[in-house]
């Protein structure tokens, strides 16, 4: 996914490794979407089975399901993400707020030894630890309460993605199982992201590190250190390069050709400045690096050159916005000026039904989008630029209300 707009909540709440379903070792089964599951604990039963084959112990098992029930709430708001909708500049006025800036600044001075420790062993910048940190718990403020096992166990039984939560409900009774957390400890968010900067628990597994050396990679308590050291190491594992930016935000020529702005389209900076793309304050970007331009509103909105660590952010969280609001933040906390670009402000954001009848518009109107699933990814804005090219308008691939009335008027 690319850029596709969503509620700040489901920003929050994402944690890193909700794309990511393999666990070595759990492989579990498959229910075909539409089937009626019934018994809550009869699933448990089941899953209990065969959490012992995976060497979970009794005791473990019996600990953290000793509360454990089905939670309906978490059904709805899983089942009604698609419904909620917000466009990026509405996300970044929140996401990038005053209060979070400020709040920022401070969490940077009051843990600037232990995440200057960190930026030094992991060469991730502290103050986009900082930001994630901000967006994900409101510098730990609201890491969410409800207990994951429930809350895992609950998606694991519900039938829309069984297969990929009973995996992180097994990682988290490996969590258990290594001793790292007690079951009444184990809270966040209805997700089943956890701790300060909202890991799910195969992220944790694979990821998580003692910090601190206590011999335990405590997350979830008031001391941020190894949760903040985590995030860093999941971004160094993920291959963060150090000396390069998320992304510069930059102004383009008159004449720009559009197409250009294009994640597949990687060039040399020195080739960007060469075809008159310059920063807000009209200076060349001197940065040896390969470069996209990226325009999350398209030709009306502001536009960014992005390097190699915005796809590494990306794996924290898909979404464009998501990603350019850590990257602004971070900027922010460390003195930077707000984006100084415009917004289409006339447009409001497309509801998932307005996304879903998009696609089938450019489908119609031989522009094959692949998938109709209301989700504006890479296949979708290259059928909206083929769309955009064949009618003479700019080709910025921004799919706005504007463009599907002219979708709608043109069949």
């Amino acid at each position: 996914m690319r850029y596709l707009t969503v509620s700040a909540l489901a920003f929050l709440l994402a944690g890193p490794g909700l794309a990511d379903t393999s666990l070595s070792g759990i492989r579990p089964p498959d229910r075909p979407a539409t089937a009626a599951v019934t018994d809550f604990q009869g699933w448990v039963s089941g899953f209990k089975a065969r959490a012992r084959q995976q060497r979970i112990s009794e005791e473990v098992l019996e600990a953290g399901f000793k509360k454990v029930r089905f939670e309906t709430e978490i059904v709805r708001l899983d089942r009604n993400q698609t419904e909620f909708t917000k466009t990026i500049w509405d996300y970044l006025a929140t996401a990038v707020s005053d209060t979070r800036v400020t709040n920022g600044r401070q969490a940077l001075r009051d843990h600037a030894s232990d995440l200057d420790k960190i930026e030094a062993r992991y060469g991730v910048p502290k103050e986009i630890v900082t930001a994630i940190w901000g967006l994900e718990s409101a510098y730990g403020v609201v890491r969410g309460n409800q207990p994951t096992i429930s809350a895992l166990a609950t998606l694991a039984f519900d039938s829309r993605r069984s297969g990929f939560f009973e995996a992180q409900l097994m990682a988290a009774f490996q969590i258990l199982q290594a001793g790292d957390v007690k079951a009444s400890a184990m809270r966040g968010s209805w997700a089943g992201a956890m701790g300060h900067t909202q890991f799910m628990p195969i992220s944790y597994l694979e990821h998580a590190v003692d910090f601190d050396g206590d011999g335990r990679r405590a997350i979830w308590g008031d001391n941020p250190v190894d949760a903040l050291a985590s995030t860093a190491a999941y971004l160094q594992n993920h291959g963060w390069v150090a000396g390069v930016p998320w992304g510069v935000e930059v102004r383009l020529p008159d004449g720009f050709d559009y197409v250009l702005a294009d994640r597949e389209v990687e060039r040399p900076v020195a080739d960007w400045s060469t075809l008159g793309v310059r920063d807000k304050a009209g200076n060349k970007v001197t940065i040896d690096a390969l470069a996209s331009i990226l325009l999350p509103a398209g030709a009306d909105g502001a536009a960014f050159m992005i390097f190699e660590n915005f796809a590494v952010l990306e794996r924290y969280n898909t979404a464009d916005a998501y990603v350019i609001g850590v990257g602004h933040l971070a900027d922010r906390i460390a003195g930077g000026a707000p984006i100084r670009g415009g917004w289409p402000t006339q447009d409001r954001a497309l509801t998932f039904d307005e996304r879903v009848e998009l696609q089938e518009r450019l489908t119609a109107a031989g522009f094959d989008t692949v998938k109709i699933d209301g989700k504006i990814g890479p296949l979708t804005v290259a059928s909206v630029r083929g769309w955009q090219k064949s009618v003479g308008r700019v080709a910025d691939g921004y799919a706005s209300p504007r463009l599907l009335n002219a979708l709608r008027s043109s069949n």
